[in-house]
């Protein structure tokens, strides 16, 4: 019962650090994924499938520590 409190305190830590993580990345989303002028060949696809892969893999972390720490 002890390392089932401590777990789900980890990872509330974390899914609180994920939502922060998520806010902050929305709020500077052009200046952390926008165009790079070092970068001539970049286009909007590859852009968007960058953002994209982001996205999802924040939804991911975002659903995985959700899940131990409110059904864990």
């Amino acid at each position: 019962m002890q390392v089932d409190i401590v777990v789900r305190s980890v990872f509330t830590v974390l899914f609180i650090a994920a939502l922060l993580a998520g806010v902050y990345l929305f709020k500077n989303f052009n200046r952390i994924l926008g165009t790079d002028p070092q970068v001539p060949t970049e286009n909007s696809g590859s852009l968007r499938l960058n953002k994209v892969q982001v996205v999802v893999i924040w939804l991911h972390i975002l659903a995985i520590t959700g899940a131990f720490a409110f059904f864990g």
